[in-house]
């Protein structure tokens, strides 16, 4: 297998680091809820924070096992600030959307570079940024709660539920 052209390599240099900011920021809302006592909100932050982990050693171990040079970015201090958490998840599927377009664009680099092993990596993760936008779901539960602290709890206590097997 040939070395990775290093435009590509860039790239995906820039994406492990964008994975693991998105991790970085599933963390601070964890903290954002757990401050609030919303223990199952938390959670399902916390599981996303380990997913990005995971979607940041795809890439990692990909560029490694072709004979690429991983990178390591620097990490912004993640922005937590929320006045509710209809707000937060706005923020979360803004954010998912920002990593979905750039799948779409290391894709169409690896179609026009040639790089077959990326595009085959990349499908899986346009398939994966579908189930990612499933912050859109929890959101237009959250616009249908509004101010009833009684469904906000009982969102709270099915996202407790949230377990790896169902990710899988």
């Amino acid at each position: 297998m040939g070395m990775i052209k290093q435009k590509v390599q860039n790239e995906i240099n820039d994406q492990i680091q964008a994975e693991f900011q998105s991790a970085w920021l599933y963390l601070a809302y964890a903290a954002w809820f757990e401050e609030k006592n919303l223990e199952g909100f938390a959670h399902w932050m916390r599981m996303q924070w380990q997913e990005e982990q995971a979607h940041g050693m795809k890439f990692y171990n990909h560029m490694l096992s072709r004979g690429g040079t991983v990178e390591l970015q620097a990490l912004d201090k993640p922005v937590a600030d929320a006045e509710e958490s209809e707000e937060v998840f706005e923020k979360v599927l803004e954010h998912e959307r920002y990593i979905t377009k750039r799948i779409h664009s290391l894709y169409d680099l690896a179609k026009s570079e040639g790089d077959y092993p990326l595009q085959t990596l990349l499908h899986w993760f346009i398939d994966e940024q579908v189930e990612e936008e499933n912050a859109e779901r929890i959101l237009e539960r959250l616009k249908l709660i509004g101010d009833d602290n009684a469904s906000l709890y009982m969102l709270d206590q099915e996202l407790a539920g949230r377990s790896e097997e169902e990710d899988a």
